[in-house]
């Protein structure tokens, strides 16, 4: 799968291994990692893995994730991720992530590039229901969710972060997205 998002500033890619070097920034850094459950990244060779995965990915018939980096012009400004399997998803959820570097935050950057995931998740996979979850300390990421119309749901627990051991209690938002051709839309009720 080849697949390309263009909004009115952005244009959202496949994330793949010729991204390393603008990856490594913002994937090593442990400031703009800190509420990431799998980063930082700790050596070059940790973030050469994800990108070769990432690659991988998009070449699967049925992926599992899908990693698109967010272009500003020729700039690589960040990422955002659709997950269409896992075993915490209901059938018919996809979960969204993002990360973006800090130059970029309070630009609306984000917010543009989710969205365009959004739909397209809707349209080419039929889901009917995006999730996102973050660290409770993680005030911009619980106000942009909200800017994306999610609405936050009880019982989201802990956010474990592997790396480090530590836990903090765990925020989930969902969206419920209009696909009336999909039977059990949840939005619809049926």
């Amino acid at each position: 799968m080849r697949c390309e998002l263009k909004t009115e500033r952005l244009l959202l890619r496949p994330l793949g291994p010729a991204d390393f070097d603008a990856v490594r920034v913002y994937a090593a850094d442990p400031v703009l990692t800190r509420y990431m459950i799998f980063f930082p990244h700790e050596s070059e060779e940790e973030t050469a893995a994800f990108l070769e995965n990432a690659a991988a990915e998009w070449k699967q018939e049925s992926p599992s994730v899908l990693e698109f980096a967010v272009m500003l012009g020729d700039a690589l400004i960040g990422a955002v991720s659709l997950y269409l399997k896992d075993d915490e998803l209901e059938k018919g959820d996809g979960e969204l992530g993002w990360i973006l570097r800090k130059p970029y935050w309070g630009g609306g950057y984000a917010c543009e590039a989710a969205r365009a995931v959004i739909d397209f998740a809707g349209q080419t996979f039929g889901l009917v229901r995006i999730v996102a979850h973050c660290d409770a300390r993680n005030e911009p990421s619980r106000r942009l969710m909200e800017r994306l119309g999610m609405r936050p749901v009880d019982g989201a627990g802990a956010r474990p972060y592997p790396k480090t051991g530590e836990a903090a209690r765990e925020l989930m938002y969902v969206l419920p997205l209009s696909c009336p051709n999909v039977p059990g839309d949840r939005e619809s009720g049926s």
